[in-house]
């Protein structure tokens, strides 16, 4: 059993030891968070609600080769690694799983969201220059009201360094099964390149990952512009299927899609402008946005191939100003984009003759979508007295797609031909039009009890519109999906503070989710579900002197079902699927000045079941990670880390299907990685 399991009390000993050094413990030089929650460098104290941030010297320590190992050290946060890139997001909720899943969480770069609304992708976070990101944000639960659709459970916003703050720096590093990695930062007087490319053989049999990103960042008339380029080619590892097979190490390294891929590009563009207009600040940021994906549904019976791709742009506006004792901001954000996807199988589906006759060769889905968002907000910030700080706000966003299919619609053939056995497997609505209007309101108090200590209360509602997959990739013999956006609402608690060698960062959330979108047990895509979320969430740090720290991020949480989701049984209060009830991790750190930083992370995912039932598990994990950085002088930097440092057989992803029983993402075996950095301007 886990140490931190139900019956020992290790976890408490271990919180109540922490506060106990507190009293003796030298006051600590920590740092003054400052987030773009409200798209302005805002001190962390004004910001009503829960973020957490890592910042740069965290980044280049952990040296992340995929989101999961940067961002699962937040409280909340937990991302399940799949293969290659790939991932499922968990924010303040269980793994959401599902073709529009991923539509609840705003993944942005400097505030522009990856994807347009209505077009996530599950594992757009390779998008995001995270490797030589300046700082990572997150906001967990519903977004500010500066943020719309997609913000349901959670925002990720990572921020590339701006004009100025980068140094030249060429780094290299090599890693076990054929991982090597270049870095480039190239500044200028008036901004900066970076370059970043990958190569990653993969502990699996035909498992590559080939990622090359580049952002530029450059002053121009009135302020900054950026772009970043993406290019990912990935040969893609399916399930490990069978029970604990991620415990049999030739199965944990065989891969059953040797053909399985996902290729894609990507690229945004956007100009920043701030004017400031008296004791106003008018903040415009117009940016365009396109992206390409060809991927091998592996998991699929007959193997299709989907290609999709968006191009399109928009327009975020934010007026800062003194209004009625308090501060505004208000603008409004307009998006337009056109989206594509077509779905193609190029050979017969292998298995029965039902399977051969409803999966025909040939385009199975051709459509595009045009898509117009118009969203204007505003908040108002309001000290109703000299210790609290009050933020009311609202955000009202129309979101409408025109669908237009180019084959024959209903169940048919390419062709127009029916398919036997009732028709074929999948269906296509004929053209249409849909919108979806949502109203967002939050609002928030803090209040300062004294001197470093502060306590918040954040009510706020979330939503996300219909993703257009769910909206027009339909099944069976369903023609129309008659979809409502999914809403969440949120009441939040915490408590922030700090004394002597101890500060601390708690919350308490409850949340309900209606209108959960779902695919039922006929095959029809459904909205109506729901969910009860109720979780704490922990971040102690402590500094007893300037060599050595502690850093504690926990959550427990509880992910329910209220409403069943269609499978044809009756699940009301079970636990979600993917949802472990703790997760969190344990990080000692020795620094040495700015020359030596060593850490030691233990890692831990709590159990959690993998069918709706409840009937089926995954035990959980613990991993401990070492990390180490040598800086020789001002040019010469050197990393060490080690991945799995004791070799633990464990899985990324578990889940349990009727068809093929429990299925597995295995993790890596124990992983070295070492590191060169060197930057031409140093004095040594």
């Amino acid at each position: 059993m886990s140490l931190w399991g139900r019956r020992t009390p290790l976890r408490w000993s271990l919180l109540a030891a922490l506060w106990g050094v507190a009293a003796w413990g030298a006051e600590p030089n920590f740092e003054e968070v400052v987030v773009t929650a409200l798209r302005q460098p805002t001190p962390r104290h004004q910001v009503p609600g829960s973020v957490a941030a890592l910042t740069r010297e965290t980044l280049e320590l952990v040296a992340p080769t995929h989101p999961a190992e940067a961002l699962n050290r937040l409280p909340g946060v937990n991302l399940s690694q799949n293969s290659g890139q790939e991932y499922l997001p968990a924010i303040r909720s269980p793994v959401l799983t599902g073709p529009g899943a991923c539509g609840g969480f705003l993944m942005a770069e400097d505030g522009i969201p990856l994807r347009p609304a209505g077009f996530c992708n599950v594992n757009e976070l390779f998008e995001a220059h995270l490797e030589q990101a300046a700082r990572v944000e997150v906001i967990p639960g519903p977004g500010m009201v500066l943020y719309g659709s997609n913000a349901l459970h959670g925002v990720v916003n990572a921020l590339t360094p701006s004009v100025g703050e980068v140094e030249a720096r060429w780094s290299a590093e090599w890693g076990s099964e054929h991982f090597r990695r270049l870095g480039v930062a190239y500044p200028w007087r008036e901004g900066h390149a970076l370059l970043t490319l990958t190569r990653d053989g993969g502990f699996r049999a035909d498992a590559t990952v080939d990622l090359a990103k580049f952002s530029v960042r450059q002053r121009l008339a009135g302020g900054e512009g950026g772009a970043t380029l993406v290019r990912l080619e990935q040969a893609t590892a399916g399930y490990a299927v069978g029970e604990e097979a991620y415990k049999i190490r030739p199965l944990a390294r065989a891969n059953p899609n040797p053909d399985a891929y996902r290729d894609a590009q990507a690229a945004r563009f956007w100009w920043r402008r701030r004017a400031a207009l008296g004791a106003a600040e008018l903040q415009i940021t117009p940016y365009l946005r396109l992206g390409e994906m060809d991927f091998l549904m592996h998991f699929l019976p007959g193997t299709p191939l989907e290609r999709n791709g968006h191009r399109g742009g928009g327009i975020q506006s934010a007026f800062h100003l003194p209004w009625g004792g308090g501060r505004l901001v208000a603008g409004v954000d307009a998006e337009w984009v056109q989206g594509w996807l077509k779905q193609i199988q190029a050979e017969p589906a292998a298995g029965s003759a039902f399977l051969r006759e409803t999966l025909p060769v040939g385009r199975q889905y051709d459509y595009d979508v045009l898509a117009l968002q118009l969203a204007p907000f505003a908040q108002w910030h309001w000290p109703p007295g000299e210790a609290f700080d009050l933020a009311v706000g609202v955000r009202q966003e129309w979101l409408s797609y025109d669908y237009r299919n180019h084959l024959p619609p209903g169940r048919t053939r390419e062709d127009g031909t029916p398919c036997g056995f009732g028709g074929c497997r999948y269906a296509r609505p004929a053209d249409r039009d849909d919108l979806f209007s949502n109203l967002s309101p939050r609002f928030g108090l803090s209040w300062r009890l004294a001197p470093g200590h502060a306590l918040h209360l954040v009510a706020a509602r979330g939503f996300r519109a219909p993703q257009a997959v769910e909206l027009y990739r339909l099944q069976g013999d369903q023609r129309v999906a008659d979809l409502d956006s999914e809403r969440l609402d949120s009441v939040e608690i915490g408590l922030r503070g700090r004394r002597g060698a101890l500060a601390w960062d708690l919350a308490g959330y409850a949340m309900e989710k209606r209108n959960v979108i779902f695919r039922d047990s006929d095959l029809f895509m459904r909205s109506g579900g729901r969910t009860r979320h109720r979780g704490l969430e922990a971040v102690l740090r402590w500094r007893p002197g300037v060599h050595f720290g502690l850093d504690l991020h926990w959550s427990w949480a509880r992910h329910r079902y209220a409403r069943s989701p269609g499978s044809g049984l009756d699940v009301d209060g079970n636990d979600v699927d993917g949802a472990p009830r703790s997760f969190g991790g344990l990080i000692a750190s020795w620094r040495d000045g700015d020359r030596l930083l060593l850490e030691l992370e233990w890692a831990h995912l709590g159990r959690y079941y993998t069918d709706p039932e409840n009937a089926h598990d995954y035990p959980g994990h613990d991993l401990l990670h070492l990390r180490a950085r040598y800086r020789l002088d001002d040019r010469w930097a050197f990393a060490l880390r080690v991945v799995n440092l004791t070799d633990r057989r464990y899985a990324t992803r578990a889940d349990y299907t009727t068809f093929t029983g429990p299925r597995y993402f295995p993790g890596a075996p124990r992983t070295l990685f070492l590191g060169v950095e060197y930057r031409p301007g140093g004095s040594g």
